[in-house]
């Protein structure tokens, strides 16, 4: 299941029952968390806040207007690089030519509309120290939701793009300034007939990431090289 999990970009209309968010909530909720302090405050929004929120992004984002909580980008180097690759895969597997910025545009316009999912959490958080210790739990709670949303036959996709719109979506939700927000997930249920999800994302082998410091196995014990 861990290794079926994928991030759906096109999803049906058709809501979840209600009783299946509170369980796939609840099943969340049994994430770890630094001296269990469970930073998380998560939204779960359907229409019509849904669609009120995804109407003020995209009127920002015409206007070239943002309010993030946290920078972004991914340096220079590695991390750029794999990002870089991930567009040109998934750019190529929408059919998008690099030249035809106005198709590109309608991907980032698709990103803020949910990619038709009917519902979205969004996930915030206080800001303890410099944030990175309770980011990392709300990371545990993410990655709990959308296991629990693939076990229970339905699919999620984790969106930092909704994040760059933070004082819009806590207007809408009338959140706190002081609750931070860190990204999103849209959930629902994939279209079966859209190929798009059908894009596998390529991983990198265990071997380049992971050091396992054991004695049986010598192989085992070289460290990852680092790529440039």
């Amino acid at each position: 299941m861990i290794r079926s999990r994928r991030s759906a970009r096109s999803f049906l209309p058709t809501p979840l029952p209600l009783g299946e968010i509170e369980e796939i909530l609840a099943d969340a909720q049994s994430s770890p968390s630094n001296s269990n302090t469970q930073p998380w405050t998560v939204h779960v929004v359907s229409d019509p806040k849904r669609r009120v929120i995804s109407e003020r992004m995209l009127e920002q984002f015409e206007a070239g207007r943002q309010s993030p909580d946290f920078t972004s980008g991914y340096g220079d180097g590695t991390y750029a690089d794999r990002a870089g690759a991930h567009g040109a895969t998934l750019y190529g597997a929408l059919g998008i030519e690099r030249a035809d910025a106005e198709r590109r545009l309608e991907v980032q316009r698709d990103n803020l509309r949910f990619y038709g999912a009917p519902h979205v959490a969004f996930l915030f958080m206080p800001m303890i120290g410099d944030g990175v210790r309770t980011a990392s739990d709300i990371g545990m709670y993410a990655q709990t939701f959308l296991l629990s949303l693939e076990a229970r036959g339905y699919n999620g996709i984790p969106q930092t793009m909704v994040g760059m719109y933070a004082d819009d979506v806590r207007a809408v939700l009338e959140v706190p300034d002081d609750m931070k927000l860190l990204f999103g997930i849209s959930f629902g249920t994939a279209d079966p007939t859209e190929p798009v999800n059908d894009l596998r994302m390529h991983r990198l082998p265990v071997a380049s990431t992971a050091v396992v410091h054991d004695g049986r196995s010598e192989a085992a014990s070289s460290p990852p090289e680092r790529q440039a």
